[in-house]
């Protein structure tokens, strides 16, 4: 394994600056795995950096009873790629490390000199997508589409899981609830609670907390109070009903947190004010507790006020609530929504130089080529998909990838966040019953066309003679 030196080259005021790990745009060449940059040395040292080569994302397994997923992350993955240079001072960087003493100028000269120069082909976010698919390929110079590997991995595994789950919990909340992405303070990271809000938004949430995330995207945050500011106001105040006062004087569009001491006490309290007209109340949340008898309480009391749930929920969750007659309008959704099983997709090189490869290791074999989704439809549901060659002719299906970079340049506009949205609530619609069911989900079938399967025989017996 290839390590660090002593690191008595770095500057140690640089160091002592860059400890918050803080990122932007002008760091994105740097972070990547070593191997994709000593690979890339090595693929120059031997002359055969600039070779046309193609690698495909895919997924090998959906995670644990998912029966598709939601492809997302590719907006992200566009910026990267845009943005993709090397500084003079990361390359002095890379340099003083020592790990690439052998390799030849040729490789500084390319770092220095380079960009993102390929093509790009996915399927549009939003889009439901299977095992064994390519979500998005990049055809480009080998050095170019090998370096590109980790940034790509890390935005669309992330966000693919973030939209998926998002869409899960709006097909089981129905279309009436009120979904709002409370994860911030739980996602991996500060940069990962913005994806996360991205793609829970994209994935049919109504909207999120994280207030950079959504200025940013051009949406209203939303939220309600903490139990901290009922508890401090009660104590310096007096009472908790003068607390949820003070609170609702200054934000009468949020809802109230009432389960701090007694919820039902709480309910009480505010069911007079609403009842003299002292007060509007446009929701309550409740945190904790059976909230299948509390909701229930509580919706007696306020029986025009929606109620908002909140407190480690998933989509198992809300389907046992609704199935045990809780009287929930709304829901917060956090850990569980930005964590959780991840999309382990992969990215692996199916041509170089015009010849077809593949992997052939044990369960983690891959299929040759530069490949489609043929995708059929009957009656607006999807029959079967169909995986096959880029060249193979297509009648009445449907081709998933579309090209979105072309030498370099972005031939399709960003779409907006609701059109995302909407076609993720048209894919998840489009599919059987058996797909969509949390409880041992079916998959949709994915067929391999003739072309496909010649084509792997072909490879498998071409690499076996190679081998010996």
């Amino acid at each position: 394994m290839t390590t660090f030196p002593d690191l008595d080259y770095v500057d140690k005021q640089q160091t002592q600056q860059n400890q918050g790990l803080n990122l932007c745009a002008d760091d994105y060449s740097l972070l990547t795995d070593l191997y994709q940059l000593t690979m890339a040395a090595c693929y120059t040292g031997e002359g055969i950096e600039q070779r046309w080569a193609s690698f495909e994302l895919s997924v090998r397994r959906l995670p644990e009873n998912f029966g598709y997923l939601i492809a997302m992350g590719l907006a992200q993955a566009l910026e990267y790629l845009a943005k993709l240079r090397f500084s003079p001072s990361q390359i002095a960087a890379l340099q003083a490390t020592g790990i690439f003493a052998g390799a030849s100028d040729r490789f500084w000269s390319l770092l220095t000199e380079g960009k993102f120069t390929g093509d790009v082909w996915a399927v549009p976010e939003g889009t439901a997508v299977f095992a064994n698919q390519p979500l998005l390929r990049v055809e480009a110079p080998l050095w170019q589409a090998q370096l590109v590997e980790t940034y790509l991995l890390n935005t669309i595994n992330y966000q693919t899981l973030i939209a998926t789950k998002a869409a899960r919990l709006r097909d089981v909340a129905g279309e009436s609830a009120t979904l709002l992405e409370f994860g911030t303070r739980r996602a991996f990271s500060p940069q990962a609670s913005l994806w996360a809000a991205r793609a829970a938004l994209a994935g049919g949430l109504d909207s999120t907390s994280n207030v950079l995330a959504a200025l940013q995207l051009g949406q209203k945050p939303s939220g309600t109070m903490a139990h901290a500011l009922v508890m401090a106001l009660s104590a310096i105040e007096g009472t908790e009903e003068q607390a949820f006062s003070a609170f609702h004087r200054y934000f009468p569009g949020a809802p109230l947190l009432i389960d701090t001491y007694d919820t039902i006490a709480a309910a009480q309290g505010l069911a007079a004010k609403v009842n003299s007209g002292e007060m509007e109340l446009t929701g309550v949340r409740l945190d904790s507790g059976d909230l299948v008898t509390l909701s229930k309480q509580v919706r007696s009391l306020l029986p025009g006020v929606p109620i908002f749930a909140s407190g480690d929920l998933d989509e198992w969750e809300i389907v046992k609530l609704k199935a045990a007659g809780a009287q929930i309008d709304g829901y917060g959704l956090g850990t569980r929504l930005v964590t959780g099983s991840p999309v382990n997709g992969v990215y692996k090189l199916v041509e170089i130089d015009g010849i077809p490869v593949m992997k052939q290791s044990s369960g983690k074999v891959t299929y040759p080529g530069r490949k489609q989704i043929f995708r059929s439809l009957t009656g607006g549901k999807v029959k079967a998909d169909r995986l096959g060659l880029l060249g193979e002719s297509s009648w009445e299906e449907q081709p998933l990838l579309q090209l979105v970079v072309q030498e370099g340049k972005q031939v399709q506009p960003l779409e907006t966040l609701e059109t995302i949205r909407q076609r993720t609530a048209a894919s998840v619609a489009s599919l059987p019953e058996q797909t969509r069911r949390l409880d041992r989900p079916v998959s949709v079938e994915v067929e391999i066309s003739e072309g496909l399967q010649v084509l792997t025989e072909e490879t498998k017996k071409r690499t076996a003679k190679g081998a010996k």
